[in-house]
């Protein structure tokens, strides 16, 4: 179905979407290694882990047994070897962006501390994988697909320090290491010392990968290196961390003062006039892992609202059953609470958001898994070149021109570009890279952003709509909990300031602009073929934003300070945060044409099909009207809210008095009711308004005045699509209970 959701008529949603839908949605139907490998993750999350929490286990900061069989579970239904390749051990090949992304989802879609105490050990082996050696790589691999005992390999993340006043800090080291024995001919042996802060997995770590600064003339800078429990010196796993949220991961405070060999620094090392040099720095390898891994962190909040659905629809329907005089049959009995309108539009934002989410960080995942895919090429591309420092970011500038001339030859017709050129510049890999790294480094904060500040705010919504339930430890669906894990997540792998920070930079590379504009071509596009799907309003919105972008970078505020700036953050920031509300949009929409595509193809899906592309077209709809109106409020404060309001003595600005109104009424009748109209008339003996000054106007703003006028005429049948989606809630079909725990 190409289009129609504009009619008041539609297929309704026959039952919720299942696992057909989102593997169609989210780009993995083809893939059955996947998909088995989920079908085992949700039989552990529904049954042992959801049997934990309803039991009371988040009742304790402690690790229990029953915290700790659950290890076993995670162990068996291959969750800590996702990351391992099928030559050591593992059962999916590839790239593992998207497949821990989507163990984290079914994980969190009933216990966010179950999914973060399996990233954990992901993250563990995230610095080897990304920045250790062959051999680096090969050992810790097969080790956690067998520890040789019958088990596996466990490990922690070791980054950040305890700092005053219950602080975590990522750049600033307090472990340190230096030479404890270094005989000649021999391999250095390092002592290394590290006192951590919210370490995830010291219950169950063999091992730690530690980030520390060289104490010693003979070590260089800074890395990360390998201990493990059984190295000789001091291995302890520390105090318990009293946490109010994600109890069932285990989370101390370590402190480690062992002796490792210098093989175990990752990355490996060199020997310089008689001085180690890591070949990387605890920064690079850092940077390296954060780049992928905060992804997973932002799934694990539109897991949570997407799982708040179910719940709230069963809540609001039983309301009343039970009470005298509620028969069967009556709307009061079917319906409870959703005869009103009230809960049913409230609960379609949360579903909206959940769904624009999981789409943005599912694209981000995936995007992640094609980075993983071109990064060899760019190194061996980079190694062929002999390219040292300043010679690469010699060819990463020559590569961003290629990057932007690709781009540009890619819009123009094909019948008119030079097609030699063309396929010249697509088998660039260093522009290639470029371009797929522009929209990397923009995707991934923003799915880290986005979704846990957005999923803070709509979990709390979707409590309030269980009434007082809602603050019950025995919520259906574990709502309660869920919302306060939603708080820790937000600050995981770097709070808000840090992504905005991120993206405030990276938004604003050429690389990503070009593309950004293609996105708006791309909408505009959707939006003549598929109007109900809001694709219209949200191309306006993207419009009105990169014309902002474009205004505030030249522009200076009263004083003559320049509005778009690094330390201007009340500036910067708003801008990221109103550019992610548009990229989760986009990518919702891009999963329903996706569906709409290739749903045809899936016989189960073919009755129902029609509902749920109409359904969903809704939902996006009114995602992007809230896109819409976030995007306009952030533009409209930032454009005008720098300027400084006119005042009655500012002679720039003259207005007009009584007695010029007055001969202007005999040329032109009725103006003078009109100037009144707007206040600004000085009256006979010099009476002011009262009020500052005469209002406020733009000058020079045209273009963004015509966007912003553009964009709320835009908003046009949100709100239809908004009643049509509530009534499909209202009769669409749920399974009789929740299937967790069981």
């Amino acid at each position: 179905m190409s289009t129609t959701t504009q009619e008041s008529t539609r297929a309704p949603l026959q039952t919720l979407p299942g696992d057909d839908v989102r593997q169609i949605m989210w780009r993995f139907a083809e893939r059955f290694d996947i998909q088995m490998l989920l079908q085992s993750v949700r039989e552990v999350a529904r049954g042992p882990v959801a049997r934990v929490v309803a039991e009371g286990g988040r009742n304790t900061h402690e690790w229990t047994e029953e915290k700790q069989a659950l290890q076993k579970h995670f162990d068996e239904a291959g969750i800590t070897t996702a990351v391992v390749s099928p030559e050591y051990g593992g059962t999916v090949a590839g790239s593992s962006n998207l497949l821990l992304s989507l163990i984290s989802f079914e994980l969190a879609w009933v216990d966010a501390g179950a999914a973060t105490g399996s990233l954990a050990g992901h993250l563990a082996f995230a610095p080897i994988k990304e920045r250790g050696t062959e051999e680096q790589v090969a050992e810790y691999m097969q080790r956690i697909a067998s520890d040789g005992k019958g088990g596996h390999l466990h490990g922690a993340f070791g980054l950040t320090e305890p700092l005053p006043y219950v602080g975590a800090e990522t750049g600033t080291l307090a472990g340190k290491m230096r030479v404890a024995d270094w005989g000649d001919g021999q391999e250095p042996l390092l002592q290394v010392e590290k006192r951590g802060r919210f370490i995830t997995n010291m219950d169950i770590a063999n091992y730690v990968t530690v980030a520390v600064d060289s104490d010693d003339e003979r070590i260089k800078g800074s890395c990360m290196i390998i201990v493990e429990e059984t190295d000789p010196g001091t291995f302890d796993r520390g105090a318990a961390t009293m946490k109010l949220v994600h109890q069932l991961s285990s989370t101390r405070d370590p402190v480690i003062n062992v002796k490792v060999p210098a093989s175990r620094i990752i990355g490996g090392y060199t020997i310089q006039d008689g001085v180690i040099v890591p070949n990387y720095s605890h920064g690079n390898i850092i940077e390296a892992v954060f780049k992928h891994t905060r992804v997973t962190v932002g799934l694990l909040s539109a897991s949570k609202l997407l799982s708040a659905v179910e719940p709230v629809i069963r809540y609001h329907r039983e309301r009343f059953r039970g009470r005298p005089g509620v028969d069967p049959g009556g709307s009061r009995h079917d319906l409870g609470l959703q005869q009103r309108e009230d809960v049913l539009h409230r609960l379609i934002d949360v579903w909206a958001s959940g769904e624009a989410a999981a789409s943005l960080g599912f694209a981000a995942a995936r995007h992640c898994d094609m980075l993983d895919e071109l990064e060899p090429e760019k190194e061996r591309v980079l190694k062929e070149q002999a390219a040292d420092g300043v010679s690469q970011m010699r060819a990463f500038r020559n590569a961003e021109k290629n990057a932007l001339e690709f781009l540009d030859l890619e819009s123009q017709p094909e019948e008119e570009r030079d097609q030699a050129r063309f396929q010249a510049l697509q088998s660039d890999t260093l522009a290639q890279y470029m371009i797929a790294d522009g929209v990397g480094n923009v995707l991934c904060p923003a799915c880290k952003l986005w979704n846990t500040v957005q999923a803070g705010v709509m979990m709390r919504e979707a409590v309030s709509l269980m009434g007082g339930y809602g603050i019950t430890e025995d919520c259906p669906g574990f709502l309660p909990q869920k919302w306060m894990d939603s708080q820790l997540e937000a600050t995981y792998e770097g709070p808000e300031a840090v992504q905005r920070r991120q993206l405030s930079l990276t938004m604003t590379m050429k690389p990503f602009l070009e593309q950004y504009k293609r996105w708006i071509r791309e909408m505009r596009q959707i939006g003549s073929e598929r109007p109900g799907t809001g694709a219209c309003c949200l191309a306006t919105a993207m419009e009105l934003w990169l014309h902002t972008l474009n205004h505030l970078r030249t522009a200076t505020d009263e004083f003559g300070k320049k509005l778009y700036n690094t330390p201007r953050q009340g500036v910067t920031f708003p801008m990221a945060d109103a550019l992610c509300w548009l990229l989760a949009s986009r990518e919702f929409i891009r999963d329903i044409i996706e569906l709409d595509t290739k749903g045809a193809e899936n016989p189960s899906l073919a009755e129902g099909l029609p509902g749920l592309v109409g359904f969903y077209s809704d939902l996006s709809h009114v995602q992007c009207a809230r896109a819409a109106g976030e995007v306009g409020r952030i533009c409209a404060e930032l454009v005008y809210g720098y300027n400084r309001h006119p005042s009655w003595d500012d002679d720039s600005r003259s207005c007009y008095t009584a007695e010029e109104l007055d001969d202007l009424e005999t040329v032109a009748p009725g103006i003078a009711a009109g100037v009144r109209g707007g206040g600004d008339v000085i009256e006979e003996g010099g009476v002011k308004p009262c009020k500052a000054g005469p209002c406020a106007r733009a000058e020079r703003l045209d273009t963004l005045q015509r966007w912003r006028a553009k964009l709320d005429s835009c908003l046009t049948g949100a709100r239809l699509a908004k009643d049509r989606a509530a009534s499909d809630l209202s009769q669409v079909m749920i399974p009789e209970a929740l299937d967790y725990p069981r």
